[in-house]
């Protein structure tokens, strides 16, 4: 039977505390998934939600208080029925439960109602802030980040051992994702010094000189309870990192980003506890390093080499190595290409354009000799044939990424890149550019004179069949019959007259 909530309520005010516990166990086990309800259930939730607000205040049982933050987590899922929880009184109620400092009083709160207390009212807060703009706006008018800031830094500069921070992050996220002023505070806090330190804690990484981390194969593989901490903190550095990308690091600013990008070298190479932990780890690493400043991601490929690195010219490639394995699992899946591929391809892209190892390492994987001239660009299973296929694709932002790598893995050469790709392929960027009569606009891009002056040396198979590639197709097409064999002078002269005809029609 469910529990009725006029029922419930009655025993809150009568402040049966076993009654609750026990009426609150069956109403939570009842609504536990649910999320859609008619408007007279909406108004008993909203009666419920605000009767539970006044209850928690008071002096609970540990597991009274727990199973009453549990239904109002439970209730913060429908944004209809969030009225009574997005009041200041309900927004400091919550954070103090969670344990955040909100400056509303002196007195400090000596009862210590546990661990899962503090996670819950925090799930709920993250619930009512993330369904709730005018939540957002209160939190924000309220300093509640300030007082989340302050344990948070509290706990990363401590010498207790990392974790247990995941719903503080989470909120964290949320109020510098929804709230751009808080991304500003954040940022001028040292939010991007004190992050990084976050995720030096929770991959225990030790630095060797200047901006290379040791590695240690004696450590365990990365838990996914890590990796999930270490997530939110990536979330937030890309809201803080994102805001500014368009903007000159300074000094400072730059070392500070360069001992970031050397920590996000880390995430994408250090093992962990299962493909789809390294998967979810890696894609929010290649996120943020899409949104550092160009000038200082110099770090990726200042490591020494080993026995084990990838490299190219002395140079270590195992991070672009990484990223090239991480693009080729995305191409592959094919699922949300947009959300998933764009951030990788941009990466890659940018790189290529200002590292010339980086460009001549991806195309030496993605663009290697041209062999087998017999298949259309698109029709290929490699790397190229899956780049060349997107080119064409539904969606503009993917369509162009694709593109571009390509366009500056051939140096932004069009004859080259036509060469690869096919002109069919290539006619969107060309046309984009202005560069449909095959040359290069002026101040066509900022970067083309940093090209190196690498030759591009045809293999044997290429060269024997240049002259007979259709630059349109990219391959060989098999030899077509003459359309006027047999025809006599006068019929050729007559069709002559019907395209001349047909043209003029056109042009008209």
């Amino acid at each position: 039977m469910v529990p009725d909530v006029e029922q419930i309520i009655e025993n809150i005010v009568r402040g049966d505390q076993d009654a609750v516990q026990l009426l609150l166990d069956g109403y939570n086990t009842q609504y536990a998934e649910c999320f859609f309800f008619n408007t007279e259930e909406q108004e008993r939730r909203k009666h419920l939600a605000a009767a539970l607000l006044c209850f928690i205040t008071s002096q609970l049982q540990p597991g009274v208080l727990q199973v009453s933050l549990h239904t109002l987590r439970i209730l913060s899922r429908d944004r209809r029925a969030l009225g009574p929880l997005v009041t200041d009184e309900a927004l400091f109620t919550l954070a103090h439960l969670g344990g955040i400092r909100t400056g509303k009083s002196e007195e400090e709160d000596g009862e210590e109602d546990g661990e899962v207390c503090r996670k819950e009212a925090l799930k709920v807060l993250c619930n009512v802030v993330y369904n709730s703009p005018q939540a957002q706006e209160r939190a924000s008018a309220l300093r509640l980040l300030q007082g989340l800031w302050e344990n948070l830094k509290q706990e990363i500069c401590s010498s207790e051992p990392p974790g247990g921070h995941f719903y503080q992050l989470r909120l964290l996220f949320l109020l510098t994702a929804l709230r751009p002023e808080l991304r500003q505070q954040l940022n001028q806090e040292r939010g991007v010094s004190v992050l990084t330190r976050a995720l030096e804690r929770c991959l225990a990484v030790q630095w060797a000189d200047g901006y290379e981390l040791l590695s240690d194969p004696s450590l365990p593989p990365v838990s996914k309870e890590t990796s999930q901490e270490v997530i939110e903190v990536l979330k937030t550095l890309f809201n803080i990192a994102h805001t500014f990308y368009r903007q000159e690091p300074d000094e400072e600013e730059a070392a500070l980003y360069r001992r970031l990008a050397s920590v996000l070298r880390h995430c994408l190479l250090v093992p962990c506890d299962g493909e789809d932990t390294r998967e979810e780890l890696q894609g929010h690493t290649v996120n943020l390093l899409s949104a550092l400043p160009l000038t200082c991601l110099d770090v990726l490929l200042s490591v020494r080499l080993d026995q084990t690195s990838h490299q190219w010219e002395g140079v270590n490639m195992d991070c672009v190595h990484a990223l090239l394995l991480f693009m080729d699992r995305r191409l592959t899946r094919g699922q949300k290409l947009k959300e998933k591929l764009t951030p990788v391809l941009n990466l890659l892209t940018e790189s290529s354009r200002v590292h010339r190892e980086t460009r001549h390492y991806l195309r030496q994987k993605i663009l290697p000799p041209l062999r087998d001239v017999a298949i259309r660009p698109e029709q290929d299973v490699s790397l190229r044939g899956q780049l060349v296929r997107l080119m064409t694709h539904v969606d503009t932002d993917v369509k162009h990424c694709a593109a571009e790598l390509l366009f500056v893995l051939c140096k932004e050469n069009v004859s080259r890149f036509v060469k690869y790709t096919g002109y069919g392929n290539a006619a969107g960027l060309l046309a984009a550019r202005g560069l449909l009569n095959g040359r290069r606009g002026s101040g066509d891009s900022q970067y083309a004179a940093q090209y190196s002056s690498d030759s591009d040396s045809d293999t044997e198979e290429y060269r024997e069949a240049k002259a007979r590639i259709n630059l349109v197709t990219g391959r060989v097409e098999a030899e077509q019959p003459d359309p006027m064999e047999g025809m006599t002078e006068e019929e050729k002269e007559q069709e002559a007259r019907y395209l001349i005809g047909m043209i003029n029609r056109l042009s008209q």
